[in-house]
């Protein structure tokens, strides 16, 4: 049963469609077509709106109209740093709760994620590396860290660096490393292989502007 408002799930899905480039960088969320996309009515979408502009997805008027918040290189540096602090708390929570119902899951959506990359569907697989590294963190049960993750998610180059060349196919490694050592409930391992994916993709993006 799902708990969440419908405040909520509407941020949730604007969330990942931002986080995932679905949704790029600079455009305009225009409540009326949200709400008809979603068949909701204006109101869960405008409080939804304001919750993503106190995260600092979008900016503007809410009322109108917000924008989603352009890339801020000068801020990546410490998102960074911010990021592996916490995401690998997360995995490492995860670690000590995983079932093998949920690793199963999870090894659905990393098998959908390398699929999408191999039919050159760049859209649809950075929607399905959210969604893995999202149900992947709901495991650990750390609700007030996860959302400070979903802040710096907001700030952080992922469109950038899904896009270089070659990093499909390095995330698919990395995934199944992170699979395997939550198979082998290794919460050291684990927080091991999350730091090196998340460290991976920053230093493909910097050698790529280099």
């Amino acid at each position: 049963m799902d708990y969440r408002t419908k405040e909520e799930q509407v941020a949730d899905y604007l969330r990942e469609r931002i986080i995932s480039g679905v949704i790029p960088r600079g455009s305009r969320l225009k409540q009326a077509e949200i709400a008809e996309e979603l068949r909701l009515s204006i109101t869960p979408v405008r409080e939804a709106l304001k919750l993503l502009e106190a995260e600092g997805y979008v900016n503007g008027d809410s009322y109108r109209g917000a924008r989603v918040v352009p890339f801020d290189a000068a801020a990546s540096a410490e998102v960074l740093n911010l990021r592996l602090l916490l995401e690998t708390q997360l995995a490492r929570g995860t670690a000590e709760k995983i079932t093998s119902a949920q690793i199963a899951e999870l090894r659905d959506l990393a098998a959908e994620f390398e699929s999408a990359f191999g039919n050159g569907d760049r859209a649809a697989a950075r929607w399905v590396n959210f969604r893995f590294h999202r149900q992947m963190y709901d495991i650990a049960q750390m609700p007030q860290t996860l959302q400070f993750v979903q802040i710096l998610w907001a700030r952080y180059p992922f469109d950038l660096i899904n896009a270089v060349e070659g990093r499909g196919k390095d995330a698919v490694h990395e995934h199944e490393e992170i699979l395997l050592a939550l198979a082998a409930n290794d919460p050291l391992a684990t927080m091991l292989a999350m730091r090196k994916h998340i460290e991976s993709g920053w230093d493909i993006l910097k050698a790529k502007s280099a």
